[in-house]
């Protein structure tokens, strides 16, 4: 079963995720209302999958992402928020979330995410691809100005780039392209390498500022 921390400043939200997660065989192993009380919750009880809202009125959600990453941990961020606003959906992507969705979801499509998430994919709402996309490309480089130049990447690597940028796991790719797991884990830890990136998302990110990615 898929373990989650659910992170929302408001209780009745939270409750209400929860109530609906324990019927789709989701266990919510914790609950946090803000950042700073979200890291003592996963730290104690290590998710599978971190669920977070980003507007919290002390530590908020991208506060929460970088004190993750700072600590070394790799466990993926679904952000679940209300607001679709550029500069946060690309801050909480730049930060290291692996997913982004809108509270306007179904059941079906948040229990999805969170596996999709749990198994190493990356998910973002479709409503907001096309923004991001547009705003990406017309912005500084996701991997900073510091960043190496990006290396040529083989047909095979581009293969499995787009399809992680599609939230494809590991797993899934290796049975897509009729590969192993390993080689396709290995692809993509050169593809990191190649594009500056520090992980899955980020190096969507660069790709598409690039224009490895269409």
């Amino acid at each position: 079963m898929t373990r989650v921390v659910v992170v929302d400043d408001q209780t009745l939200i939270r409750q209400g995720i929860r109530g609906l997660l324990e019927v789709a065989d989701i266990d919510v192993v914790g609950e946090a209302d803000d950042g700073r009380a979200a890291l003592a919750v996963i730290a104690r009880t290590t998710p599978d999958v971190i669920l977070l809202d980003l507007r919290m009125p002390r530590f908020d959600g991208i506060w929460t992402i970088e004190q993750l990453r700072a600590a070394d941990i790799d466990i993926p961020v679904l952000v679940l928020t209300t607001f679709d606003d550029d500069a946060l959906v690309l801050g909480a992507l730049r930060a290291g979330a692996r997913g982004y969705l809108l509270k306007d979801v179904t059941l079906a499509q948040l229990t999805r995410a969170i596996h999709t998430l749990a198994e190493g994919g990356t998910l973002i709402a479709p409503s907001i691809t096309d923004r991001m996309l547009r705003a990406i490309r017309s912005g500084p480089s996701p991997a900073g100005p510091d960043a190496p130049a990006v290396q040529h990447l083989t047909e095979r690597e581009q293969e499995v780039l787009r399809l992680v940028a599609h939230g494809y796991s590991n797993r899934e790719i290796a049975g897509i392209l009729f590969l192993a797991e390993g080689t396709v884990k290995n692809h993509v830890s050169t593809i990191l390498t190649k594009l500056g990136a520090r992980d899955r998302t980020n190096a969507v990110l660069r790709a598409l500022h690039e224009g490895i990615l269409h």
